[in-house]
């Protein structure tokens, strides 16, 4: 299962760039099954390719989502859809939208697709994160990877029933 793991945002403007911060993250600790893991930065269509060829797609961005500053929240499917189509505060909010649309268009959206988004205090101009948002990336790191843990077990789940059903056996 190729699990793709897109960092959005914009390093330059303080918390806005924390989903690229928690790709960078992911990059220097995670060792456990594959995950192809990408700062996505602003970039647009480009990462089209990418999405498409992905069985699963993990957005981390920050997100207006309502809650104090350093909060996570995770949006799946249809929930992850509403979310980067309401309100758009920036252009990768805009590109990501845009990203699934034209996948989705294409016959080539990932089923399992998710936003991972954290709740920023300031996207003033900074090169780090404040320290409220700093503080969530491990928390973040940690949303991202159970939640690709949990694609993987579905996932087996399903090959393991779909063998059953192929070999006539009740699973």
């Amino acid at each position: 299962m190729t699990i793709l793991v897109l960092g959005l945002g914009n390093s330059l403007l303080s918390d806005d760039g924390v989903g690229i911060h928690v790709v960078n993250s992911l990059k220097r600790t995670y060792s456990g099954a594959p995950l192809t893991i990408i700062d996505g930065g602003t970039i647009g269509l480009g990462l089209l390719p990418e999405v498409e060829a992905a069985d699963a797609l993990i957005f981390v961005d920050a997100a207006e989502i309502g809650a104090t500053p350093g909060s996570i929240a995770v949006f799946e499917g249809a929930a992850m859809d509403a979310q980067l189509g309401g309100k758009k505060r920036t252009p990768h909010e805009v590109a990501a939208f845009d990203l699934v649309a034209t996948a989705t268009m294409l016959g080539n959206c990932p089923r399992r697709r998710a936003l991972v988004g954290v709740q920023p205090a300031s996207t003033e101009w900074g090169l780090e994160p404040t320290p409220t948002v700093k503080s969530a990336i491990d928390a973040t790191c940690a949303r991202v990877l159970d939640l690709a843990s949990l694609w993987r077990q579905e996932l087996d789940e399903e090959r393991a029933s779909a063998a059953c059903s192929d070999a006539g056996v009740d699973s």
